[in-house]
Order: C-alpha cells, then sequence, then structure tokens
C-alpha cells in the first residue's frame, strides 16, 4: 500500500486506534502495544507504561524493522513483515502496518508467542484500514498543505546541506 508522504491523525482516528490496541492487549494478554513510524518517530503507546525510554526505544525499533529489510533483500526477498525477538523474561514482535507504521507488541510468560501471533493478524489488518483511510485523506487535502509539505522537506534539504558536514 503506498502512503502519503505525509500524513497525520485526528482525535477519531486515534480513538479509533487506542480501542483497537486496547482490544488487542486484553485478547493477547500481552502487556504493552507501541506503534512507530517506519522514521523512528514513536505514534501512541497502549497499556503497560514502558519503564524505558520509548522514544530512544521507537528510534532503535524502526532501525532494527530497516535493518531486516535489507537482510531480506539480501536473501531474495521482499521484506519480512514480522519480527521476534524472544528474551530470558521479556519478547517481542514486531509487524508491519500499512508499510508505514510498525506495531511493536511487548510480551511476558503470561501469553505465548502463537497467541500474539494469531492476535496480531486481526489488529495489523484493522490498523492498516485505518491508516489507508488517514492516507487517502492526506492525499486529498487542499493543494496548500502540499505546498507546505513540500516547503518543509525542502528547508530540512537546506539545514541537512547547511549542517552535513558538522
Amino acid at each position: 500500500m503506498a502512503g502519503a508522504s505525509s500524513w497525520s491523525f485526528e482525535e477519531r482516528d486515534f480513538q479509533r486506534i487506542d480501542r483497537l490496541l486496547q482490544g488487542f492487549l486484553y485478547d493477547s494478554n500481552a502487556r504493552c502495544a507501541l506503534l512507530v513510524d517506519r522514521t523512528g518517530q514513536l505514534v501512541t503507546t497502549a497499556g503497560e507504561k514502558p519503564d524505558f525510554d520509548s522514544t530512544a526505544f521507537a528510534s532503535l525499533a524502526a532501525a532494527d524493522f530497516s535493518a531486516n529489510d535489507q537482510l531480506a533483500s539480501m536473501i531474495g526477498e521482499n521484506e519480512f513483515s514480522s519480527l521476534f525477538h524472544q528474551g530470558e523474561k521479556e519478547s517481542m514482535y514486531l509487524a508491519d502496518v500499512a508499510r508505514r507504521v510498525i506495531l511493536v507488541v511487548l510480551f511476558d510468560n503470561r501469553t505465548t508467542l502463537g497467541m500474539i501471533r494469531i492476535k496480531v493478524k486481526g489488529v495489523v489488518r484493522e490498523l492498516a484500514e485505518i491508516f489507508r483511510e488517514m492516507f487517502d485523506r492526506s492525499a486529498s487535502a487542499p493543494q496548500t498543505a502540499r505546498v507546505e509539505s513540500a516547503f518543509v522537506d525542502e528547508a530540512e534539504d537546506e539545514i541537512d546541506r547547511l549542517f552535513g558536514d558538522l
């Protein structure tokens, strides 16, 4: 699914996403769910509040997903749509949503990987639909918003050129 180059969500989008994630956590018995933009920006969290810097975590999760995309490419795959990291006490499952967002699920021994996988499929499908609606809305936004976005991109490029060697 191709998304808009920039997007934003409205309060009703946030409420739908939050309800969906809360239901997922209840059904799967996972501890926490984070939505992370592929650029590393934390979109939202649901469930238990993480005991770590969630902003840094979001950046690392996006980098992890991006690195695994490169690994997939090296072995002839287009992508890995999900990743699993198992720890002694905590584990995490990452899944692509609409090729723009990553769902990160943190869970412990109160549930199983099988349960997480089963429940993630449904929530990813529903999240993808919500994001598809947001992308469509952003794509049909008035031209002035696109001009502003282009201006922001150009300004960021100029800043990179000015401070790139520092």
